[in-house]
């Protein structure tokens, strides 16, 4: 496994060692492919969904929605119906003629509203695309997150040292987003907009006694919105764990639910880091017990929104 740049807790903002070290097997998974060169820069818009509901729309989708309720909740009853008839038969018959279940003996019958379903279908399409140094829009976008991140410096080319200021593992960033693709990037650029203090708080490790080699930043991030999209289960239609189903419910009223549990997940990761003391080759095992803990969250009675959940608490603006 290649050796990657790690760089060590610095006595101060103006010495960067480096080491080596090997990467987590989520880091050195193989980048997602490239396309076509893109065209003349115009610089980064974010990836908006279109706008495919007007009032016409709405009326047809409350109708439509009522109709799926129906649908859905006739299919609740008859399964239940069948449940119910299958525990007789084995109670006479010694064996077991229940449906298997998809989750802790229960079978999960999830009813969308068609608003969710186009959700998720563009967060599936979102999360599908790579990272592709040579398209132009992704060029611009991580020239906006440098621009995010350090306000007042002079923005580097995009292969240079000076990235891994940032917490990239190479001189050239394009390098280090592999699984985690596009979506990523754009979640760090989220984070950065909509909750800026925490952004550099996490950036400049500003909080509490940090560990003498720390995650990188940006790498880190990649990681989460990788694993954060595998929890969720977004490449699959088949809502087949609670926190992938308490996840599309939120859809309904946030279109950026996605985006915001990222980055209430980064700031998770990095109190469970100072908590546990937590060091460099640990980060694996921090960021599975941080997604634990979110789905934990996420999953208990009466969260209706991102902004419900304890942790949500933790962000600055």
């Amino acid at each position: 496994m290649a050796s990657k740049a790690v760089r060590r807790r610095p006595a101060d903002k103006g010495s960067d060692k480096l080491m080596e070290t090997t990467m987590p097997d989520s880091v050195t998974e193989p980048l997602l492919g490239n396309s076509a060169q893109g065209s003349k820069s115009e610089g980064y818009k974010p990836t908006i969904r279109p706008d495919l509901w007007d009032g016409k729309t709405h009326e047809f989708l409350h109708w439509a929605h009522f109709v799926s309720d129906f649908i859905t909740q006739s299919a609740k009853r008859i399964v239940n119906a069948i449940s119910q008839f299958g525990s007789l038969l084995a109670r006479l018959f010694g064996c077991s003629c229940a449906p298997q279940s998809s989750q802790h003996g229960q079978t999960m019958l999830v009813n969308l509203s068609p608003l969710q379903e186009e959700r998720l279908k563009f967060l599936r399409q979102r999360s599908n695309v790579p990272f592709d140094c040579y398209t132009v829009q992704h060029q611009d976008a991580l020239k906006e997150l440098w621009k995010l991140a350090y306000p007042v410096r002079q923005l580097p080319p995009l292969k240079s040292d000076l990235w891994k200021e940032m917490g990239w593992q190479n001189s050239d960033p394009s390098t280090d987003f592999r699984a985690g693709g596009f979506m990523s990037l754009e979640n760090l650029i989220y984070f950065a907009r909509n909750y800026p203090d925490s952004f550099h708080r996490l950036l400049y490790k500003a909080d509490g006694e940090r560990a003498e080699w720390e995650y990188p930043f940006a790498v880190a991030g990649v990681n989460i919105s990788y694993t954060l999209a595998q929890t969720l289960v977004l490449q699959s239609g088949n809502r087949s764990s609670k926190a992938s189903v308490c996840f599309a419910q939120l859809l309904e009223d946030d279109e950026m639910a996605f985006d915001n549990l990222f980055c209430i997940a980064f700031q998770m990761l990095d109190a469970q880091w100072l908590a546990r003391r937590a060091s460099y080759m640990e980060f694996n095992e921090v960021l599975k017990s941080t997604l634990v803990q979110l789905e934990q969250e996420l999953t208990s009675e009466g969260i209706s929104s991102v902004q419900n959940m304890p942790s949500f608490r933790m962000l600055k603006r």
